[in-house]
């Protein structure tokens, strides 16, 4: 069973993902990432490639489509939070999503605010 990022992995990993779009999803220990392409078949077609890298690496987003419009969310159900097939992942899709689609950053919270611990919010 793959485990959870500990904190200094969180840390060595995470910071490089958010300058790539890569957010912290709300509510939740997972990444999150919104991309915008030219029309639906653009998205789908990016949609249909990521699946079979998923299916390779055996790990599956969650995600939705609306248009031009894919919402991607990575967190490891069985461990309960983001590991290191999370960041694999979100690598692959990066790369399959280089030039053909745009980053909607203005989605949830820092990246890096996956790092730090619940005592931190308060």
């Amino acid at each position: 069973m793959t485990s959870k990022l500990d904190t200094d992995e969180r840390k060595a990993l995470l910071s490089g993902l958010e300058d790539t779009g890569w957010r912290a999803a709300e509510g939740q220990d997972a990444l999150i990432k919104r991309l915008l392409f030219k029309n639906f078949s653009a998205a789908w077609g990016f949609m249909s490639q990521a699946a079979l890298s998923a299916e390779k690496m055996d790990h599956h987003p969650d995600w939705r489509n609306v248009y031009n419009k894919v919402e991607i969310t990575l967190t490891t159900h069985d461990c309960g939070g983001v590991s290191v097939l999370d960041i694999e992942l979100a690598g692959a899709l990066d790369a399959l999503a280089d030039g053909v689609a745009e980053v909607d950053r203005d989605i949830g919270r820092p990246l890096m605010r996956l790092v730090e611990t619940p005592e931190d919010e308060d």
